[in-house]
């Protein structure tokens, strides 16, 4: 393979456009990496907002009912074998 010679002109403006090209990526990099932290804090603050509510009930029967807002009744077993 024969080596062909570059004009030192020529090299030079190649590196410099590179270093340019490579200054680009770097800001580019840094900005996606910004996004994607803030878009991860949108979605922890956006789950944090909501409240967690358990609700149980038991009582001697083995069954269990839950009153709605609406007056609406909802009944159901309990897991237990101890009616």
């Amino acid at each position: 393979m024969e080596k062909k010679n570059v004009p030192a002109i020529t090299f030079e403006y190649e590196m410099a456009r590179m270093e340019r090209i490579i200054k680009r990526l770097i800001v580019l990099a840094v900005v996606e990496l910004l996004l994607l932290f803030g878009s991860n804090l949108a979605w922890i603050i956006y789950e944090n907002q909501w409240e967690d509510i358990v609700v149980t009930q038991e009582n001697d029967k083995g069954y269990n009912s839950f009153i709605g807002n609406d007056g609406t009744i909802i009944y159901g077993e309990t897991d237990s074998e101890n009616p």
